[in-house]
């Protein structure tokens, strides 16, 4: 029991720096690409906090699956350079008695798992969705961005604005470039208002300005000046999701509709809790290190466990999304070819760890005196 204690204990400090560690990274990474989308006027700057909240839960699934592996990974790898485990095995316990404090430290982590990948990850995603719709469908004042060109929502103008107030009401230095009827028209102003008439339609009334007006293959141009020109500002288009992804899609409606994509993502989805339960095990006899050499070997076998389990599940997926795989003889015989490789190597590490006997644990006793003295 105290062993047990200990061993929880050192299972979930680790999980949290190994969890600190991923989820800086991932929000890092996720920040530098939606600042440079809202840079490039693909998203709003106002909605960079919620975008990056919506990420970095749809990433969420993956980050605790990893930390679980790695963490226990870390854990077992520490406890062989330490030689405890000789200690262990020398006590006449065995590797399988690991199980239990593992698998109590990966239920919070399987049932979190299940919850995000069936319920909140979705949520997310069509969260994210919602606000990159409405900031494609906003009102053409709202998609000016000082010092940029940008287009309009109906793809028939484009702004640029020099400066704007702080509360959209006056703009500087504007010039405006609409294409209607086969005619193209150019409007140049150093000083503009935002104005809202009695039915609620809004208008930007330029002032002190020159329009050119042509006609492409013409010979037809007209340049005026003007004190004043009255811009009309297309409406706020209605926010909804025109392209509705699988991975947005609640779990009730992929289980109802069982269409070829639907039940990929379904595939996916069913495949996080089993993961991130067989990663944890799998970890336990992959930990081993010989105390007199380095630990780099079973690492990078780790790592190269991980990604094949993790770029089969995506492949699998694919195919059944592709109509190429049955749903019925998709979802389980990774997982259970995951599984058999785990009762192989622990059956393999009980072998050679039967030869540990009490005379081993004197040996090594002897080599840390030495290793003390030598110091």
């Amino acid at each position: 029991m105290i062993f047990q204690r200990a061993l929880k204990r050192e299972l979930f400090s680790t999980a949290a720096g190994v969890f600190l560690t991923l989820f800086t990274i991932t929000i890092t990474m996720m920040l530098i690409r939606i600042l440079g989308q809202a840079a490039k006027g693909r998203v709003a700057s106002d909605d960079v906090m919620a975008l990056i909240g919506f990420t970095s839960l749809n990433y969420m699934p993956i980050i605790l699956i990893l930390t679980g592996f790695v963490s226990v990974l870390l854990v077992v790898t520490r406890s062989y350079q330490d030689s405890e485990m000789v200690v262990w095995f020398a006590s006449g316990l065995s590797l399988t008695r690991w199980l239990r404090p593992v698998m109590e430290f990966a239920l919070p982590i399987v049932v979190l798992v299940t919850l995000l990948g069936f319920f909140a990850t979705p949520w997310a995603y069509r969260q994210s969705a919602e606000y990159r719709e409405r900031f494609e469908k906003r009102e053409d004042i709202a998609r000016i961005s000082p010092g940029k060109f940008q287009e309009s929502a109906a793809a028939q103008r484009v702004f640029f604005v020099e400066k704007m107030s702080e509360d959209l009401s006056k703009v500087k230095n504007v010039f405006i470039n609409s294409s209607r009827n086969g005619k193209i028209t150019t409007v140049v102003s150093q000083n503009g208002t935002l104005e809202t008439n009695e039915k609620g339609e809004k208008f930007v009334v330029l002032e002190d300005g020159i329009r050119y007006d042509e006609t492409p293959d013409q010979s037809d141009f007209r340049i005026m000046e003007f004190e004043k020109y009255t811009a009309y500002i297309a409406p706020k288009g209605e926010v909804t999701i025109s392209d509705i992804s699988t991975r947005s899609m609640t779990t009730l409606e992929l289980v109802t509709d069982t269409t070829s994509k639907k039940l990929g993502e379904l595939v996916w989805r069913i495949g996080l809790p089993f993961m991130a339960t067989l990663l944890m095990l799998l970890a336990i006899p992959l930990g081993f290190v010989n105390p007199r050499a380095g630990r780099s070997f079973n690492l990078i076998i780790a790592v190269l466990l991980y990604m094949t389990y993790s770029n089969l599940s995506s492949f699998i997926q694919a195919y059944v999304a592709q109509q190429k795989l049955a749903f019925g003889l998709a979802w389980w015989p990774l997982h259970l070819s995951v599984a058999l490789v785990i009762v192989l190597l622990f059956a393999w590490r009980l072998g050679v760890n039967s030869r540990y006997h009490p005379y081993v644990l004197l040996s090594a006793i002897k080599h840390r005196r030495l290793q003390e003295k030598r110091k």
